[in-house]
């Protein structure tokens, strides 16, 4: 039995972080030991927190400034004529995205040196959008491996959720061609040099 006598004490359970904490601190707490609820931890009077977070909990209206660089060392980026690719030059303009979260865990992409709007089709395309829309909302999630994926809020695939990839060349790949799983899903919200 795990039982604690404590005068003048109260057990206090950890509750989750508010939205608004900060994102470097956030991201400390996404690798946490797991106990199970209400289980006694080895040897010490307290439990870890426990924080299974798998989207950015920010409030609406927050904006960052990224390089979204893939797990294919590419950058992605939309030029002016709404072609979306991958780049490999560091500072390219088109690369800079302003990320600004839409509702919890939903953000749209926009690139700042074009203004077009990172958007995916039905069919699973990638696109640079003028006006703002639904097939511009990304879910936006951390993986096991640190990597964000980005996967299309308004189409699905036969139920399958369609992502934001690059391939090995930098070219974007369909949605419904991409895993979760798969590196060229994944990318990393650098901070601009």
């Amino acid at each position: 039995a795990c039982r604690h006598t404590h005068t003048h004490t109260h057990t206090h359970t950890p509750s989750l972080p508010s939205p608004s904490l900060c994102l470097a601190c956030f991201s400390l707490l996404l690798v946490t030991a797991g106990t199970a609820p209400g289980a006694c931890p080895p040897g010490a009077g307290r439990e870890p927190l426990q924080v299974h977070a798998r989207s950015y909990n920010h409030l609406e209206g927050d904006v960052r400034l990224r390089r979204l660089y893939s797990a294919n060392k590419f950058f992605l980026c939309i030029d002016k004529t709404g072609k979306v690719d991958g780049t490999r030059r560091k500072n390219y303009a088109d690369s800079l995205m302003e990320i600004r979260s839409v509702s919890v865990g939903v953000v749209a992409i926009k690139s700042v040196s074009t203004g077009l709007y990172l958007a995916m089709s039905k069919k699973g395309t990638l696109f640079g959008s003028v006006k703002y829309n639904p097939s511009c909302k990304f879910k936006e999630r951390i993986e096991e491996n640190g990597y964000n994926t980005y996967a299309s809020l308004r189409w699905k695939h036969s139920g399958r959720q369609m992502f934001v990839s690059l391939n090995g060349r930098g070219k974007p790949r369909r949605g419904h061609k991409a895993r979760r799983r798969h590196p060229s899903t994944h990318f990393l919200p650098m901070l601009p040099s």
